[in-house]
């Protein structure tokens, strides 16, 4: 009996030392880390599963939600033809010009770049960073300006002039020309932190690899770009990747912005996150909107394993 007291007695001191020693060495940066963690935790994940837990309910903001099984994922595959017939096609068409348009023109405006001297180099990065900081007021006032309805916006003004057109054409509002300007602004203020991130890595790689590869038989720039850039800056590639697929599933207030009104005209502009917020703050089928943003979620997750599976070494 007292050998066992004196053995606990003497673990004591040794597991204390022990934690003081795991403290000292990486306490401080769990003390950092636990309040992103904890933001982490509180506006990501439980969002995601409470979401997860109403899309098998029925919600109205009013009621408690009362649990269906599956039936909203059913309603919204057999039943929802407008989510069929519109909102999923929209969605995938701006996700296929939008996604890898924007991710490949963000790639080579990065390496344009990268040529240039530190000076000029800022000044453009700036200026092609800045429109991805725009609100959607500030997107409003530029685009909508240039693409009004009557014979004072600035295209139809343009037009009229050259006789190309004989009456002002409702560019805005018109099914044929809405996912056409939808992408094109999009296009226009994807240069955000994944383009920042490209350049940044194209800057990093090691000047003497350009000259080994010219030793190895490497006689052009697209050479260099497929056998020495991007090799060298996979982490930003695959960064930049994540940042076009979560850009482009997120899209939902350039068309209702555009537009004016949500839905948009005739649908043509609806995508996926309009869908969510029709039924969440407008019909307040709250149940119903987050089987949606559920199948939204999946969505993102299989074209980043995607962009996953391409940048990252099985090394």
């Amino acid at each position: 009996m007292a050998t066992s007291t004196i053995t606990q007695q003497e673990r004591t001191p040794k597991e204390e030392s022990w934690f003081q020693r795991w403290l000292t060495k990486e306490g401080s940066a769990y003390a950092f880390l636990s309040g992103y963690a904890l933001m982490f935790i509180i506006f990501i994940v439980v969002p995601v599963l409470v979401a997860f837990f109403l899309s098998f309910t029925f919600f109205d903001t009013i009621q408690p939600p009362s649990f269906i099984g599956l039936k909203n994922y059913i309603a919204l595959l057999t039943q929802d033809d407008i989510f069929m017939r519109y909102v999923l096609p929209n969605t995938i068409k701006f996700a296929v010009l939008v996604g890898p348009g924007g991710y490949v023109l963000a790639f080579l405006l990065a390496w344009m770049l990268a040529q240039l001297p530190k000076g000029p180099r800022t000044v453009m990065a700036l200026i092609l960073y800045s429109p991805s900081m725009t609100t959607g007021v500030a997107m409003a006032v530029v685009w909508k300006t240039l693409f009004s309805g009557d014979q004072n916006g600035y295209l139809n003004s343009f037009l009229l002039g050259l006789n190309v057109i004989q009456e002002p054409v409702q560019w805005l509002q018109s099914p044929e020309y809405l996912m056409t300007i939808m992408i094109v602004v999009t296009l226009w203020s994807s240069m955000g932190v994944g383009f920042l991130a490209m350049l940044a890595g194209i800057l990093e790689i090691n000047p003497e690899l350009y000259e080994v590869g010219s030793l190895d038989g490497i006689s052009n720039r697209f050479q260099e770009i497929i056998h020495i850039t991007i090799p060298s800056m996979k982490p930003q590639m695959l960064f930049g990747a994540v940042m076009a697929i979560v850009g482009t599933f997120q899209a939902g207030a350039i068309g209702v912005t555009l537009s004016g009104g949500n839905p948009t005209p005739q649908y043509a502009g609806q995508l996926i996150v309009n869908h969510i917020e029709d039924y969440g703050f407008l019909r307040y089928e709250m149940g119903y909107a987050a089987a949606v943003s559920v199948v939204l979620l999946l969505m993102v997750l299989f074209f980043s394993r995607v962009a996953n599976r391409l940048f990252v070494s099985n090394d």
